[in-house]
């Protein structure tokens, strides 16, 4: 760890509110035209009564009446959040001990164990490790994979599937965890920065599992009997599978209320835990080099710690491996070209440019700029109701959209309509804060250039998401030559044929080396040198 730095919060003296607010303005824009507006739509949608196309029909809270009065609800919202648990307690034990473990010990087991986490991030794809769970169906299956067999009944399905998710998010759950708590851990106030960096772990955590959804499609159908339908489930069943769109967008708006409360939480936690950022510098001095290096004892407690993590990452992720790996079975499709590669992560990373692209503006205006001074992070509150929003809630007035431009089935539609991405804002928020407070340069060297590296990030790791999701593409796009990966698995895998689907479809190894090289290089060269803090500086707190 690094010793406390002595650090300016005060507005900087390149502070520009005009400027701030110009840059500020494209945020500001993009959450109403593709945040706002869709919400105030679904809100609307679920007090009407409407099928897919044709009249409505105000009906007022009769369908949340209907909705809430109905016992299946609450079952979804009680096995939704069951979902969570396991996960939860991965993000907020393991992560953070993991982390304590390898901080401890040095420098070079900090960055062997960013390396292998890295791994997880990068090979992550919902759909192909749920298929690959299903082979445990399979008459000749063994291993850890013949656990899906609980899932056939009704009794058993919903404690197995818990389990399964458990067990299939172990790897990215457990690197997500520790690469958030590792900087809080580099930072000087150890203590407070766990505290809040916790907080906000948890939070993201519950916000994950509220929106599950391409577990439960793939894997169950929401059955048997119901008894593994997911609020996300729920939605898709009534708006696009019966056609009930009332009652769809009346879940997908508790759901928004639910995300909202979550969103308002962690931008309260960040704001008023004085959170903040910065970039250590490249070269360290010799004593900071020595404080660095950990004992020989310490070395082999930071390497037994991520050995054991990565040993049981490595056995929950056998499964994926086993079918990863197995040979390819007699009549099994041809691997699709590279026109699933394209229409998996063209649009994928089109849209991770634009939405984090305006984010980075409205970073370097809240942040950077500071146009409210001290307390400027406090805009992001604005934003908040959406940090943790993906695209289920929004979806249906999202597609009733796209729908009404007659873009349904065309490339354009498969780029996700977000133009700003409010989790990329905070942090670069945050970052752009820390940076502007350390003052002695002007605001291009000071605070743009050494926040652009992760800008970069963000882009990376939402064009990875962008490129796994299965509702969106699922909803948009019924011309089988614009099927990305997920969605043809996903086709296959419900198809007459016998042959299992090849699960790397998905994860293609081009895409795969080039972001493991890009995200290795950013772990070593500039996400290990982060620094997160909480509290007031000494020049806040001392008298003027």
């Amino acid at each position: 760890m690094t010793s406390p730095r002595t650090s300016t919060d005060t507005s900087p003296a390149f502070a520009s509110p005009a400027l701030g607010w110009l840059l500020l303005l494209p945020a500001l824009l993009g959450t109403l035209i593709t945040l706002l507006l869709p919400t105030v739509q679904t809100i609307l949608l679920s007090l009407q009564s409407a099928g897919l196309s044709g009249p409505s029909v105000f009906v007022g809270l009769a369908n949340y009446g209907q909705v809430l009065g109905q016992g299946a609800f609450w079952k979804a919202l009680v096995f939704t959040l069951s979902i969570t648990v396991i996960p939860l307690l991965v993000a907020v034990v393991v992560g953070p001990l993991l982390a304590l473990a390898l901080d401890w010990s040095g420098a070079w087991p900090r960055r062997a164990g960013r390396i292998v986490l890295s791994l997880a991030l990068v090979v992550f794809s919902p759909v192909a490790v749920a298929l690959s769970w299903m082979r445990g169906l399979m008459p000749d299956a063994s291993g850890l994979a013949t656990m899906t067999e609980g899932l056939r009944d009704p009794a058993t399905a919903p404690g197995t599937l818990q389990l399964i998710m458990a067990a299939a998010t172990f790897g990215v759950v457990c690197a997500l965890a520790t690469m958030a708590f590792l900087p809080a851990l580099r930072g000087g106030t150890v203590s407070p920065a766990m505290l809040a960096m916790g907080g906000l772990v948890a939070l993201a955590m519950v916000a994950a599992g509220l929106q599950t959804f391409a577990f439960g499609l793939t894997m169950t159908h929401g059955g048997p009997n119901g008894s593994t339908q997911t609020l996300g489930l729920v939605q898709y069943t009534y708006a696009f599978m019966v056609g009930r769109v009332g009652l769809g967008a009346t879940v997908a708006t508790i759901m928004g209320l639910l995300l909202g409360v979550l969103g308002i939480g962690a931008v309260c936690v960040a704001a008023a835990s004085g959170m903040r950022v910065t970039v250590e510098p490249r070269e360290a001095t010799p004593d900071q080099a020595v404080a660095r290096s950990g004992s020989g004892a310490k070395v082999i407690v930071g390497v037994v710690a991520l050995v054991v993590v990565a040993a049981v990452g490595l056995a929950l992720t056998w499964p994926w491996l086993s079918a990863l790996l197995a040979p390819a079975q007699p009549g099994s499709a041809a691997p699709s070209g590279l026109g699933t590669v394209v229409n998996t992560w063209a649009p994928a990373l089109i849209g991770a440019l634009v939405s984090v692209g305006v984010a980075y503006l409205g970073a370097l205006g809240i942040g950077g700029l500071r146009p409210l001074g001290r307390g400027s992070e406090w805009l992001l509150l604005v934003f908040a109701p959406w940090l943790f929003v993906g695209m289920g809630p929004l979806s249906l007035a999202d597609w009733r959209t796209i729908r009404g431009m007659s873009l349904i089935d065309s490339f354009i539609a498969l780029v996700q309509p977000v133009l700003v991405s409010v989790p990329a804002l905070l942090i670069l928020t945050l970052l752009c804060k820390g940076l502007a407070a350390r003052g002695g340069k002007d605001f291009l060297s000071g605070v743009v250039l050494p926040s652009l590296p992760m800008a970069g990030i963000l882009v990376l790791a939402i064009t990875l998401v962008n490129g796994q999701d299965l509702l969106w593409p699922l909803l948009v796009a019924q011309d089988p030559g614009l099927a990305t990966a997920p969605v043809q698995l996903l086709t296959r895998s419900s198809g007459y044929s016998a042959a299992a689907p090849d699960v790397g479809l998905a994860t293609p190894l081009a895409v795969v080396a080039v972001a493991l090289i890009a995200i290795v290089a950013a772990q070593l060269l500039y996400l290990d040198r982060l620094a997160i803090t909480v509290g007031r500086s000494r020049a806040e707190v001392s008298p003027a």
